[in-house]
């Protein structure tokens, strides 16, 4: 067995085994096992790869299979859930999220207008360039990252998972700070205004698993997989 069929194995396993234990829940996994086989390596396929309940991009009801442009918004109602691909990278939308892409001078960006949004973000050949992410409240630039944000008009909540990252308060620019983590190791608030710009936060909303399964439909690993430790 060679290497690319043994790397296939072992995504077949651990996909069936979140599957198995309703990690990803009821809908899509199958399409999204599937899709991290078949893609082996990178590029994968871009575009919504899960959908539950109501996904819009724009004015159109989102479909498995449409592409995501720059200056198109995709939003999620009540129930509402989408995995997609962009590039390199890979998203997971939770309900009552808006998330705007957006391209300005061959940079890109990400803006959360409110809601819950976990990344796996690709680096090296795969993104010469930062993405940077865009809330009501921070800043923040990322390569090569796992994160997830809940964004709110006062607060942000960011959990960076692995990576580095660089966070601006937009409240006071100079607070700005580098976070790098292996695992979850530093979660934090920033706020809109007041004495604390940047508050500590525990880890909450997301998991390994989802991790995991994002960052296969990309033909990845997470840096932390295999590992042992506490898992989240």
């Amino acid at each position: 067995m060679d290497n690319s069929e043994m790397e296939r194995q072992a995504r077949r396993e651990t996909l069936l085994k979140l599957a198995a234990a309703g990690a990803l829940g009821a809908g899509g996994i199958l399409g999204l096992v599937r899709d991290a086989l078949s893609a082996g390596s990178l590029p994968a396929t871009p575009g919504f790869r899960h959908i539950k309940g109501p996904v819009g991009v724009d004015a159109t009801r989102a479909s498995i299979g449409l592409n995501i442009k720059p200056g198109q918004s995709v939003m999620t109602g009540v129930g509402g859930e989408a995995v997609y691909i962009v590039g390199p990278d890979a998203f997971l939308q939770r309900e009552k999220t808006k998330v705007t892409f957006e391209e300005s001078g061959g940079a890109q960006f990400l803006r959360i207008v409110t809601g819950s949004l976990l990344s796996v973000i690709g680096k090296g050949r795969d993104r010469p360039r930062n993405l940077q992410i865009a809330t009501p409240t921070a800043t923040i630039g990322i390569r090569g990252t796992g994160c997830y944000i809940e964004a709110e008009e006062a607060r942000t909540y960011f959990c960076l998972c692995y990576g580095e990252a660089e966070v601006t308060p937009k409240g006071d620019p100079k607070l700005k700070e580098t976070i790098q983590t292996k695992h979850h190791d530093h979660p934090i608030y920033i706020h809109a205004s007041g004495s604390q710009m940047m508050a500590p936060a525990t880890v909450m909303n997301h998991t390994d698993d989802e991790l995991i399964m994002l960052e296969n439909a990309v033909g990845r690993w997470p840096p932390f997989y295999g590992q042992g430790g506490k898992s989240y």
